[in-house]
């Protein structure tokens, strides 16, 4: 069990890429807070886990929120070795221009203020506890951009620089940084992706990937198990494409 003995926070862990590394982690020891905006949801994941899950309904854009996840996992489970910043919030494919202030405001909040009040609590933790990992959920979209997702593009950009800038200030302190660049996913914010889910547009969307298909929670839980676990203990400041291809 590549997980034995760890605890993980997940945001976002109550579907879609969240639920899958969470269940996957749990499945390799980790005891694992669940995380979600939507608290049915997170409790939902959590009782399927098990003894090893608890579930806490938490906005990831408000400080006292990510205050009170960790402190879920220090009270539940006695430390904090793996943090997941999962949760995001996109706009429609639409003209920039037609983005309203509240949207773009939203997409700040949850994909970037996120991990400044996220790490201003995590960190310390890891600190104490001697080290750990820290994974955000980026996106192909901040590497190789496609229009009409302009603002959301920006702000997974902006996750993958902060990430690989947090990689090396938290290096001294035995704390990898990573991001995972996924492509359009099976989550709920695929039709946002799109502008409009149809066949037709599933198969455009599709056809810019080599291998063909649209990217799993699995695909994301085995990359995320991998980056977390000790066996990559050299590994920091990696924006990883989980991607069929798409940004070859």
């Amino acid at each position: 069990m590549r997980l034995e003995g760890k605890t993980a926070i997940v945001t976002g862990g109550g579907s879609g890429f969240g639920e899958g590394m969470a269940k996957r982690f749990a499945e390799e020891g980790a005891n694992v807070v669940i995380a979600d905006l939507n608290g049915d949801q997170a409790e939902r994941v959590a009782q399927e886990i098990g003894a090893r899950a608890v579930a806490i309904q938490v906005d990831v854009a408000r400080a006292q929120d990510n205050q009170a996840m960790v402190a879920a996992a220090l009270s539940h489970f006695k430390g904090l070795d793996i943090f997941v910043l999962n949760a995001g919030f996109t706009q429609k494919n639409m003209s920039m221009l037609e983005v309203d202030e509240q949207t773009f405001d939203r997409i700040n909040d949850v994909n970037m203020k996120a991990l400044y009040h996220a790490a201003r609590v995590v960190v310390p933790e890891m600190i104490k506890g001697g080290g750990g990992t820290v994974l955000a959920t980026a996106s192909t979209a901040g590497l190789r951009p496609r229009p009409g997702l302009v603002w959301y593009n920006a702000s997974k950009a902006w996750v993958i620089n902060a990430c690989k800038c947090m990689a090396v200030e938290l290096a001294p302190h035995n704390i990898r940084v990573n991001t995972l660049c996924p492509v359009a996913g099976e989550t709920g914010m695929l039709a946002d992706f799109m502008g409009e889910d149809t066949p037709e547009i599933r198969e455009k969307f599709k056809s810019v990937i080599p291998l063909g298909r649209f990217s799993q929670p699995r695909d994301m839980a085995n990359a995320a198990l991998y980056l977390v676990s000790d066996e990559a203990d050299f590994i920091t400041g990696v924006a990883l494409e989980v991607d069929g291809g798409r940004c070859v």
